[in-house]
């Protein structure tokens, strides 16, 4: 295989940072007003407080940082979870520099893998079309569990006024594809002739379709986060079309295999 600390190397070389462990309060309080300023949290809601990074990071968990210059422009935190020895939890990961949330990502793979462990999960937004890009393409990981309103009610500047629907998406670190995604090759899913469309979007709203055929197309709006502030309603649609399809499938055993041309691409059990 590759070598993993390697390819989060060139990753950072290609994105101008350098990436390393953070173990200091003046450092945790800079990730802490990094991550105000991407997600814009409420006060009794931050993504990650210096408090419970310095615990992480004193009890041997992961938190780390990426640096352009001086000036922090990535942070992600983790926590080993279960089984035990087998799965690092990514709780936070942001960035505000191109490839910085890459690198940061090859880095995490890497801290992991030294220490024989096999996945690291994360949860995300499945109707943010980037971040599924991101997450299934550029890295390989996978959906494997619908979460509906995950976290409750947010009120952060991003997801305020929506239901917290989450996906645990699984990155296998040593799979075939997961090595090529960071080699830079990004995944691209076949999509057979005969798949079938479960969500469209039609006019910028979700058209519900079938979900009969082998492979089920399930489509996400360009910009949910946009659509949220200008048309709560379609984002709602959005949501709750999203959820009964996709999450209907995989709570019955369909597979997310990739994201492609703004669809997931789902293969029934």
């Amino acid at each position: 295989m590759t070598d993993p600390a390697g390819q989060a190397g060139e990753a950072a070389i290609r994105s101008g940072v350098e990436l390393r462990e953070l173990h200091d309060i003046a450092d945790f309080e800079r990730v802490v007003r990094l991550f105000d300023d991407i997600w814009h949290p409420g006060p009794t809601n931050p993504p990650a407080t210096v408090e419970l990074m310095r615990a992480l990071s004193h009890t041997g968990n992961y938190v780390a940082g990426a640096f352009d210059g001086p000036a922090l422009v990535g942070a992600s935190a983790g926590f080993l979870a279960g089984p035990p020895g087998e799965v690092l939890h990514s709780q936070v990961t942001g960035a505000v520099k191109r490839g910085a949330g890459f690198a940061l990502k090859l880095h995490q793979r890497a801290w992991a893998l030294r220490r024989g462990i096999a996945r690291v999960t994360w949860t995300y937004d499945p109707l943010v079309r980037r971040n599924a890009y991101f997450n299934m393409a550029k890295l390989g990981a996978r959906p494997e569990e619908y979460l509906p309103d995950f976290y409750g009610a947010m009120a952060d500047a991003i997801n305020v006024g929506d239901e917290s629907d989450r996906v645990l998406a699984v990155w296998r670190l040593s799979e075939r594809h997961v090595v090529a995604a960071c080699d830079g090759m990004p995944y691209r899913p076949e999509i057979p002739a005969d798949a079938v469309v479960g969500v469209a979007a039609r006019e910028g709203r979700p058209s519900i379709g079938t979900t009969d055929g082998r492979v089920v197309l399930v489509a996400l709006p360009e910009d949910i986060e946009t659509l949220r502030r200008q048309d709560a309603g379609g984002a709602k649609a959005w949501r709750h079309a999203v959820r009964d399809v996709l999450g209907g499938m995989m709570a019955r055993g369909a597979r997310v295999t990739g994201f492609a041309e703004g669809c997931y691409v789902v293969e029934r059990a």
